[in-house]
This record gives structure tokens, sequence and C-alpha cells, in this order.
């Protein structure tokens, strides 16, 4: 199973990494791209993929179930590529989460959890485990506050 608390997402620096180890002056991480390891000093703003939201029209989402819906509409397939049509992209998530915030979920977050979801495809790490219902979140995040990768 895989711990979205244990993979995060670096400001500045391209895709995700996996946590393997706390430092005094930050953690060590590993890209899940090219399997190299770096230290994330305290000074950047870490994101964990678990306490990242999407907006819908009635609450915000786990970033675990909307990876999940796309990983049953895609039957565990690679989802299309972020660089495609902002059209086809768009028309994508209309059917994966017809209730998303139009004015709030842009493209640019769609593109993004595109890249996500596909890289935790081919790394074999979409078994996600998913929050318990009456957990709540430490930090609710939306992709827009996250740092371009």
């Amino acid at each position: 199973m895989t711990d979205l608390k244990k993979i995060v997402t670096i400001p500045h620096y391209p895709g995700l990494y996996r946590h393997l180890s706390q430092r005094k002056n930050g953690i060590i991480v590993e890209s899940l791209i090219d399997g190299k390891r770096m230290c994330a000093m305290s000074t950047m703003r870490v994101s964990l993929l678990s306490d990242i939201a999407v907006y819908t029209d009635t609450e915000d989402l786990p970033l675990s179930k909307v990876l999940l819906k796309i990983k049953d509409k895609q039957q565990g397939q690679p989802a299309i590529n972020s660089k495609s049509p902002e059209a086809a992209v768009r028309a994508f998530f209309e059917e994966v989460l017809p209730d998303y915030d139009r004015e709030r979920f842009y493209l640019s977050h769609m593109k993004k959890i595109l890249d996500w979801y596909n890289l935790l495809q081919q790394n074999n790490m979409l078994d996600i485990e998913e929050p318990e219902a009456d957990a709540p979140t430490t930090q609710n995040e939306s992709p827009d506050e996250l740092p371009a990768n």
C-alpha cells in the first residue's frame, strides 16, 4: 500500500519524492523520476500529497480519492498526458470528477494531478491507502497553493 503521507512535492523540483528519513535541518527524499536522493531543507515548502485536496461544488475531495477515481477510470493504466490539448484535459476531469469547482480548480491543477498520477502509475504506487472517513487532515491544501513543478 502506498501511503501518501510518505510522498511529497517540493517547490522548483520536478515530480514527486519519497520521504526516507528526517535530519536536523530537513528531510531526505528520493525522486520517483530518477531515484536520486537529496536533502529537502527545512526552509523549503514541502507538501505531503496526503494533505492536498481538490475543490468540488460540495466539499474538498482528498487527492487520494481523486487519484483512485482516475485509476478506476483508466483501469490502472496511464492517464492522458498533461500536455494534451486543454479541451481533452478538461473533458477527462469532467468524466473523473464531474462536480469539480470550475472557479477554483484550474487547468494547471488538472495537469499537475495528471503528472502525479502518471508518475505514481509508472512506479506501481497506485495501491493507495485511503484516509479514514472521520480522521481530520492536518492541512487542507489545494494544488494551486503548491509551487509549479
